[in-house]
């Protein structure tokens, strides 16, 4: 297992860095925990070079790369899950080794996508582009992988004043959209942005941004939506140690029609994008007082869209909550998630925190960083129950999760792709 440098390893935004409730391969409820079930290890690939998010779709996992400790990064690699104890790497694209146009950039989230429209009919998967060195390329890019085991570059569009840091792909009728999540834009490219004193008073070019990409051989910009612009609300105006408000992810619903920015400070904000070009603001999360720092870093969705859940990559104080969003002007706050067996945080790491959320039925999937992967009952949103957690052997930095019917993946930033199997504590 590698161990990166710890400011080398950390997300984009995360500037701040207890300890695991379990350790080892497999594990199961703990106390306080909805029993009967535990996340079985069904495979481990601990490739070269980082590890950032993964996404499955059909038999395929991809994996993508982020920029410690070196630069370039390795890109997406994909791995077949035909057999799933065995994973098979068949390619790998979006790197600098085989492009030279991105030798200094990285790959830290991959969405995939079958898309059927006039220009194009397969699978397209679109990953984000952020610099590792100075002049490296920014922005998104857009592959044909409709044979994983030959990915073709169909567009890469440049960004700025950074890359897509995340980034989500969602198709409405015969039109498919990518959405961007352009960090601190809004204040870095205010005509006077003053970099060093952190100042501006001139909103710049907003962080949420919509591309049309029903040809994905030539995406467009479309429309783009900031709270400072819109709500007045300062960049920098933010609470606890980092002070600030800018989209760090975005996700939408199946139809298209409302946009989630997490917003770091400010919270989820909701848009509704029924017309790509015109977004419009329906309401925002409270930020808790029991979330000293805010950090909303990612959101997921279930029970048709009424169900929110937000994660926070917190230093401390750092839990799912989740929300009923059936009126959007005014979501209703209706639990926290916390673990029952984890203590005080050890210290001020973003490793406390807890990254990205999956829904998959009346489940939650966790990418809980030190504490590995959790998974929770969410049958009763008021009353979530921890159900099992698994947490790699060794340093644990799990990244990513993405759950299907028939198993779990994760990444670890250093340890790598494991598929996990969520099963019965009697089978």
């Amino acid at each position: 297992m590698r161990r990166s440098p710890l400011l080398a390893s950390v997300p984009l935004l995360a500037l701040f860095v207890g300890a695991a409730a379990f350790a080892g391969s497999t594990s199961g409820p703990a106390a306080g925990a909805a029993p009967g079930f535990r996340l079985e290890r069904l495979a481990h690939v601990d490739p070269p070079g980082s590890t950032a998010d993964v996404y499955g779709f059909g038999t395929y996992a991809y994996l993508s790369s982020y920029r410690s400790p070196d630069c370039p990064a390795a890109g997406v690699r994909v791995y077949s899950l035909k057999n799933p104890r065995k994973p098979r790497l068949v390619s790998t694209f979006a790197h600098g080794a085989a492009d030279r146009s991105l030798t200094g950039s990285d790959t830290q989230k991959t969405i995939v996508k079958p898309i059927k429209t006039p220009r194009f009919k397969g699978v397209i998967a679109v990953t984000g582009f952020q610099r590792c060195v100075t002049g490296g390329f920014q922005g998104f890019g857009v592959y044909d992988v409709t044979n994983p085991a030959r990915p073709k570059k169909l567009a890469v569009v440049s960004t700025e004043p950074r890359g897509a840091h995340e980034l989500w792909v969602q198709t409405k009728g015969n039109r498919v959209y990518v959405y961007l999540a352009v960090s601190n834009s809004e204040l870095m490219s205010s005509p006077d942005y003053d970099a060093q004193k952190r100042t501006a008073t001139i909103p710049g070019d907003p962080d949420f941004r919509i591309y049309d990409v029903t040809n994905p051989r030539r995406p467009v910009r479309v429309g783009d939506w900031g709270a400072w612009k819109t709500l007045g609300i300062h960049p920098t105006n933010g609470r606890g140690s980092y002070k600030a408000n800018f989209v760090h992810s975005v996700y939408t619903n199946q139809a298209a029609t409302r946009a989630f920015l997490s917003y770091w400070d400010l919270g989820t904000v909701i848009l509704d994008i029924s017309r790509p070009a015109q977004p419009q603001y329906l309401g925002r999360t409270p930020v808790e007082t029991n979330q000293p720092e805010g950090d909303a870093h990612s959101v997921a969705l279930g029970r048709n869209g009424t169900l929110l859940i937000e994660t926070h990559e917190a230093p401390r104080a750092a839990f799912p909550t989740l929300y009923d969003i059936s009126d959007p002007r005014a979501p209703r706050k209706l639990s926290d998630f916390m673990l029952p067996t984890a203590g005080p945080p050890p210290d001020a790491s973003f490793l406390n925190g807890v990254h990205d959320p999956k829904i998959l039925g009346n489940r939650a999937y966790f990418s809980w960083y030190r504490q590995g992967v959790v998974v929770a009952d969410i049958s009763n949103p008021s009353d979530p129950r921890l159900l099992a957690q698994f947490v790699p052997p060794g340093s644990a930095s799990v990244w990513g999760v993405f759950a299907t019917s028939k198993y779990v993946l994760a990444s670890d930033m250093d340890s790598g792709l494991w598929v996990l199997s969520l099963r019965p504590t009697s089978g």
